[in-house]
This record gives structure tokens, sequence and C-alpha cells, in this order.
């Protein structure tokens, strides 16, 4: 059997995710392997024909998956999201900056991310919208007027309009969660009302169209869903597998519920600032 390294591996994960692994595979390339593992490349393609006969599989798709970067967003809100969108093979992320040209947009703890693409070129219709959240950047992006049209816009043609943590605040302030029930960080999330939203204490929430995920970690809950959505449950459940998504906090905690109020007191009190702007935004009409 004739077999590329390459092939079965773009086949599964995409390009995106396997970046750090092409050099590798390049070297790999250029030498022509000893017989035992030319035996393990031939075992390797039969497993991947086997994993495309698994039903409900839906390895490959053509998703436009338009991703808003703005300064002061919170990387990890688009960065857990981006590693499951990116591995899906045949789809394309866009990495969509508000900013005049495509410089490093920073996030809030100053990580950079390098966007491909302007709000006036991103995709038309994409099949995913999505806006991660953070705090001062977040208000800045919900009082952008270019920001909130492009998200009025490609979300009338977009298959999902999305968000993970106050993210949400976003969307509300474009006018896209009246009438939808939505989550968002803890912090903020009862302050969706203010946007015609139903608050929901929910790591994930789906209403229609409108996919919204709770705060920051929340992201990879919300990135999972929106792959089973997209190309069913049997790949959503690969790709957890290749993340090796099997969360086990070294101890209990991370919502108010289950944090000790001497904690969590002073964290709520701490952010009572931002919702309180959180509720003085405008609300679209």
């Amino acid at each position: 059997m004739t077999f590329d390294r390459r092939t079965l591996l773009g086949g599964f994960t995409g390009a995106a995710a396997l970046a750090p692994f092409l050099a590798v595979e390049r070297a790999m390339a250029a030498a022509e392997p000893p017989p035992n593992l030319r035996d393990i490349d031939a075992q390797a393609a039969e497993a991947h024909e086997r994993l495309m006969q698994v039903p409900d599989l839906n390895m490959h798709g053509d998703e436009q998956v338009a991703m808003l970067l703005y300064p002061g967003f919170t990387a990890l809100d688009l960065v857990g999201p981006h590693y499951f969108f990116g591995s899906m093979m045949g789809a394309t992320v866009h990495l969509v900056t508000n900013q005049p040209n495509l410089a490093p947009v920073p996030s809030d703890l100053g990580l950079a991310i390098a966007p491909t693409t302007t709000l006036a070129d991103a995709p038309k219709a994409p099949t995913v919208l999505f806006v991660p959240g953070g705090t001062t950047g977040t208000l800045a992006a919900a009082a952008d007027p270019a920001t909130l049209a492009f998200l009025r816009d490609r979300s009338a043609a977009a298959r999902f309009t999305t968000s993970v943590c106050t993210g949400s605040v976003i969307l509300g302030a474009a006018g896209l969660l009246k009438g939808k029930r939505a989550t968002s960080h803890w912090t903020v999330r009862e302050t969706l009302g203010h946007f015609g939203a139903t608050p929901v204490n929910q790591r994930v929430v789906t209403d229609g169209r409108v996919v919204t995920g709770a705060g920051v970690s929340a992201g990879l809950d919300f990135a999972l869903t929106l792959v089973e959505m997209l190309r069913g449950r049997p790949y959503a459940e690969a790709l957890m597998l290749q993340g090796e998504y099997h969360p086990e906090p070294p101890f209990a905690g991370g919502t108010p519920e289950n944090t000790d109020p001497a904690l969590a007191g002073p964290l709520a009190d701490m952010f009572a600032g931002f919702a309180a702007r959180v509720r003085a935004l405008p609300v679209a009409s």
C-alpha cells in the first residue's frame, strides 16, 4: 500500500493543528523509512480508512469561520475554540481584526494574535461568526459602530452567531441577542437582560442560530458543541480525544456557587464596576 504520512495527518487534523510537527514530517519524508516503519505507516493508513467508515463521522467540510479580534480581547476565549475549529479538515478560519490594518492585535494580557483579514474583507456569509470576550477592550468593541455594523451584517447570513465569555456583551450591543437565551462570564451574565436576552447559567447555551459559551475555559466546551453541530458527534469525539480534553481540576471551584465565599464575594465586588459599565452600554434599536 502506498502511503504518505502527511496525507493521513492532514486528512484528520488539518495542517493548522499539526504545525509543531511539520518540520519533523518533512525530515521524515526526505529519507526512506526502514521496513518496520513502512509497515507501521501502512497500518496507520488502514486505520485512517477505518476511521472514515465510522457512521455519521463527517471528516471533510468547507466551513468558513470568522473569529473577531479586537484590542484587549481575552486570548484563551479565542485560542481554545480556534484549536478545534482549525482542526476541522477543510474548514477555513479567518481571524478578523477590527483595526485598520493587519498588525498583530494585543490581548488583555499582552499576547498578540496576527489577524488574517479585516472587517471589510471578511467572508460575507460565514458558517460561524465568533466573538471572544474581555473587559475594557470588550466595552470599547461594544461601543464601536464599525464593529457592531460588521456583526449585524455578517450575522444575517451566518449559519451560527456565537461568542465565548463576555463576547456575548458585544453580540448584545449589536442587537443580536434580543429574545434569545444566552450565557456569558458569571460576572456579567445577568446583564444580558439589558440587551433583551434571557440569561442562562450554563456552560454552553444554544438558541436557534445563536450559540454562546460561559467564561474563558468554557470556550472548549463551546467549540466541541459547535463541531458536533457541524460535523456530528463522532468527529467531535475524535477531536476531543486528539486534544486530550478530559478536565480534572486540581481542586473544587470555578463558579461562585462552589467557591469559598471569602474569595467569591470580593471577586464579585471587584467586577461590579465592569458589570455597571456593561449595563450603561446603548441598546440597539
